[in-house]
């Protein structure tokens, strides 16, 4: 059994959904499709495409329910750090098996959280071309179920003042998709059991962007 002690309280997501609500949507213009689909209660999993600086941010802000996220170790470094940490958010070295990061994951899925995970693993083309095995480990370990989400028009070019951040009042669409449960029912936590989840898991999210494309023209 994980225990939640070592993750991070849900007071500082809380806070930090209100601090990305208020500056996404000062900045930019979110529209948000099918957030109704994310489970009101329980734990789950947001699993967002990543081609920009933004999308996570984004994400926070747009989320009916307040989101932990993994970060790159390196983004904690000087003032930032306590600020993360304060809204909740979890560092992580992608560079080997972080066992505080995967037992402060597991304890918030535990306590009835919610995680948002980049399958990718850092910022790409955004297309879910390739997936590390992480998020189908937390998935199946938790029993938590996945639910899908693109953010779509981060990335356009035209109009940028800032080459990292989306042009100011561009729209920026977060389409999420139906939750499934990533294992087979089994309960099997093999290595093989974790690689034919990763390619069911990448099954349903290239699928959920090829229908957020299509429903926003993006």
């Amino acid at each position: 059994m994980t225990s939640t002690g070592s993750a991070p309280g849900t007071r500082g997501a809380a806070a930090g959904r209100r601090i990305g609500l208020g500056v996404m949507h000062g900045l930019w213009r979110p529209r948000v499709l099918g957030a109704w689909r994310v489970p009101p209660s329980g734990p789950a999993i947001l699993a967002v495409n990543h081609s920009h600086f933004v999308d996570g941010p984004m994400l926070m802000g747009t989320s009916p329910r307040p989101v932990h996220f993994l970060i790159k170790q390196e983004a904690f470094i000087g003032p930032l750090g306590p600020f993360l940490r304060g809204i909740g958010q979890i560092p992580v070295d992608r560079g080997s098996t972080d066992r505080a990061a995967v037992t402060g994951t597991l304890g918030v899925l535990e306590r009835g959280g919610v995680m948002g995970i980049f399958p990718e693993g850092t910022r790409g083309e955004g297309d879910f071309a390739s997936l590390r095995s992480g998020l189908a480990y937390f998935a199946v370990r938790s029993g938590a179920p996945v639910v899908p989400v693109a953010v779509l028009g981060s990335n356009d070019r035209p109009g940028r003042l800032v080459k990292a951040l989306p042009a100011v009042r561009s729209r920026v669409d977060v389409v999420f998709g139906d939750p499934f449960e990533a294992g087979d029912g089994s309960g099997r936590r093999t290595r093989a059991a974790l690689d034919e989840a990763t390619v069911r898991i990448q099954r349903h999210l290239t699928d959920h962007l090829a229908d957020a494309r299509r429903q926003t023209g993006r």
